[in-house]
């Protein structure tokens, strides 16, 4: 049977991983229940990643690295990812694994011109995302957790623009059928993203995060069981 596989592609702060549990633990619980097996793979740790007809669907987690970096294990995700579109894997990439998306289809990435963003952020759906079955159940204008220093800067050519804010023109798109990349973080609780504000990340983009003080997000978590809900419609 095949397994929906989470990429890990970073760790939170040490201090806090006990506390909080890390990455792939929090889109696990994001996720839900799930019909067919859940594994993780630790890419940042030099893990092979899955063979792609293996995978019943993927979620590539965020990373404190920099995709402009280029390290191996990243570079290796990326080439990866073309083998998942091309095979119409159901796909997502969260913020890292949104920005890696966005390159290994075309577009580019790269520091946002006015800095990091961070805190708990309006997002708007545009036309095309009110429409998208990542976004079903959540309204036109909804609050989500964010901290990010790079971008998608440039989508790519044939992706189709699901989400966007004053900040970030590129919060969600989508390639193909199945592939979605979400700028901002699903899987984020307030008291994760209170550590993040609170250990610096915080930027001219959080309004609504000043103080180390976040709000309430109480749609964002839905892509993440919505994402669970098409992985689960192809099997």
């Amino acid at each position: 049977m095949k397994s929906l596989f989470i990429i890990k592609a970073g760790s939170t702060f040490a201090t806090e991983a006990e506390r909080l549990g890390d990455f792939e633990a929090w889109v696990r619980r994001g996720l839900g229940d799930m019909p067919c097996p859940v594994a993780v793979a630790n890419a940042e740790a030099g893990e092979a990643l899955p063979a792609p007809e293996r995978c019943a669907g993927v979620v590539v987690t965020g990373s404190h690295a920099m995709v402009t970096d280029n390290l191996p294990w990243s570079v290796a995700i990326e080439r990866w990812i073309r083998e998942l579109v091309a095979i119409r894997a159901p796909f997502l990439g969260i913020c890292y694994g949104h920005q890696l998306l966005g390159r290994a289809t075309g577009g580019q990435v790269g520091y946002h011109p006015r800095g990091r963003e961070a805190g708990t952020v309006s997002i708007e759906l545009t036309s095309e995302g009110e429409r998208d079955a990542l976004f079903d159940g959540i309204p036109a204008r909804f609050a989500a957790h964010a901290t990010h220093a790079q971008s998608v800067l440039r989508l790519p050519t044939d992706a189709v623009h699901l989400a966007f804010n004053d900040y970030e023109p590129n919060h969600a798109f989508r390639v193909g059928e199945s592939a979605w990349g979400v700028q901002f973080h699903p899987e984020y609780t307030r008291e994760i993203m209170a550590v993040y504000l609170r250990e610096g990340s915080a930027g001219s983009g959080s309004p609504e995060g000043e103080n180390g003080v976040p709000g309430e997000t109480p749609f964002a978590g839905k892509v993440l069981t919505n994402f669970a809900s098409f992985v689960s419609l192809t099997l």
